[in-house]
């Protein structure tokens, strides 16, 4: 999926969340939970894709995530809740919908 996204991130079902952004998130999503991303998500064990949007630009993507980044947590969990109430991982989704190679081989999807 090559397309400016917003993206949530979470150790569990109400645990720590990640706000980020990324112009490849099947990749960006592959490189949190193989922990090559030194940090927050790797310290906090923040590995669960439960909530993405997709944006036509990166300023947008961008300006989306700033604005989530300063909301109260409450409002990021009903932002999560609304579009994945049961928060299941939605990596596979995003790599059936993409026919990502990483979804059979294991390996990291093409940079690009």
């Amino acid at each position: 999926m090559k397309r400016p996204c917003v993206y949530i991130l979470a150790s569990r079902r109400n645990g720590t969340l990640y706000v980020g952004v990324t112009s490849n998130l099947a990749g960006r999503i592959w490189q949190h939970q193989h922990d090559l991303v030194t940090g927050f998500t790797q310290c906090h064990g923040v590995h669960t894709l439960v909530w993405f949007e997709q944006h036509t630009s990166m300023a947008a993507a961008i300006a989306r995530e700033k604005s989530i980044k300063h909301w109260r947590r409450q409002w990021k969990l009903r932002l999560i809740e609304s579009a994945n109430p049961t928060w299941r991982d939605l990596y596979p989704d995003i790599l059936d919908s993409a026919g990502d190679a990483a979804a059979t081989t294991g390996s990291p999807p093409p940079r690009g």
